[in-house]
């Protein structure tokens, strides 16, 4: 009876214990999330207070993402060898440092390369996170896991952007910057105090192992899905406050509003998402992304009526990040099926993959604005490239049965 009871209270702590690790990492998913695009709405102060242009002044989004882009796959594989959790710790303090340094940059130079500093940090960060995420928990709550820690990221980009906004237009840009390298170093503790030290993780791979999972068929078909099924969203997620303003009719009051709304959906879409990918990402892929087509061309529509747009929109919202847990655990499945010992390369190659689809969706996003197809045509637009990202699925789907 005693043995029966200390078992069962051991097994309560074990799963109480679980989810302070994974808030612990959403915190600090929060805090990058935050840095990556509260930047977007200070541009202008930014550019008029170090005497920039506004055109040079989105270097500082632009480099972000190359930065996580290119440096998340090359130097989650050359710290390879380090403990997981030596490693995390690493990364939030580079964080910390490369938002400090951005709060007290004398010169643009300066803080350009705060914020590559910044975006390197965030690629490993999420790479790494996704795993020590699903190794947190069963192989049947894998998506789960990596859905919490993903909710800070979307959390952040509708909450903690306006605020930071908010922030550095009243108390100057510098203020958003100090603001957010506290939330990470908030991170920082919770994770050094909750996260546990023993965490699984791949060997470290040669330099030649590493190229395999670039050339690997499946894990290249899974990225390219990422940057097609993700990214088509942002065509329309970029320009969506000029959308609702310009096409819907709302004020920038209510817009802003309707944003935080936005993310409540985003951020209980990202939380579905995980439960319905834990057993076959593939195929919850599937219907997402069609659901995800269908809602951006039912926006066609719906824009120009307030009532509809609400309506279309929050549904937008909660299919838009929804993808993210499955497409994270497909890439994993993939990379632990042809070449095992190749996880944290293969989700880092995935978060550049993100990252991609959202500079593309941007892109194209501008280039439909600036044609005479108008802001309107956003959503259809980004509902293509979501189908692209579908047909893409299906053929993997069809292959891996996964």
């Amino acid at each position: 009876m005693e043995t029966s009871t200390i078992h069962r209270d051991t097994t309560v702590a074990k799963k109480k214990s679980l989810p302070a690790a994974l808030w612990a990492l959403t915190i600090s998913a929060f805090a990058i999330g935050t840095t990556e695009f509260v930047i977007v709405g200070l541009l202008s102060t930014v550019a008029n207070d170090l005497g920039t242009s506004l055109t040079s002044a989105g270097l500082l989004v632009s480099l972000y993402a190359i930065g996580v882009a290119i440096g998340a796959p090359i130097l989650t594989a050359l710290t390879g060898k380090i403990p997981r959790k030596q490693l995390l710790m690493g990364i939030m303090l580079l964080f910390i440092i490369g938002n400090g340094l951005a709060a007290i940059s004398p010169s643009f130079e300066l803080l350009l390369l705060s914020r590559v500093v910044t975006g390197f940090a965030h690629g490993v960060f999420f790479s790494i996170g996704s795993t020590i995420a699903a190794s947190l928990v069963p192989k049947d709550k894998r998506a789960t896991a990596i859905s919490i820690m993903f909710a800070g990221l979307t959390v952040a980009i509708v909450t903690g952007v306006p605020l930071g906004t908010y922030i550095g237009q009243n108390f100057g840009w510098r203020a958003t910057f100090i603001g957010v390298a506290i939330l990470g170093a908030i991170g920082a503790i919770a994770s050094l105090a909750l996260v546990p030290k023993n965490i699984k993780q791949s060997e470290p791979l040669r330099l030649i192992d590493q190229l395999k999972v670039i050339k690997n068929p499946s894990i290249l078909l899974v990225l390219a899905i990422t940057a097609f099924g993700y990214g088509g969203t942002f065509v329309t997620f970029t320009y969506l406050t000029p959308l609702l303003e310009d096409v819907t009719g709302f004020s920038s009051d209510m817009t802003s509003v309707f944003l935080l709304i936005y993310g409540i959906a985003i951020a209980i879409g990202n939380i579905i998402g995980g439960k319905v990918s834990n057993n076959k990402p593939g195929k919850a892929l599937l219907v997402m992304f069609a659901l995800q087509a269908i809602v951006l061309f039912v926006l066609y529509f719906t824009a120009s009526s307030q009532i509809f747009a609400i309506v279309t929109l929050f549904f937008m919202g909660i299919l838009a990040f929804s993808n993210v847990p499955a497409l994270q655990l497909y890439v994993v499945k993939m990379a632990e099926k042809y070449l095992p010992g190749t996880e944290d390369v293969a989700s880092a190659l995935n978060i550049a993959a993100f990252n991609v689809g959202i500079a593309f969706g941007a892109y194209v996003g501008g280039m439909v604005v600036e044609s005479s197809l108008g802001i309107e045509a956003t959503p259809w637009v980004g509902g293509i490239l979501v189908i692209v990202g579908f047909l893409l699925t299906l053929v993997l789907f069809k292959k891996e049965r996964i």
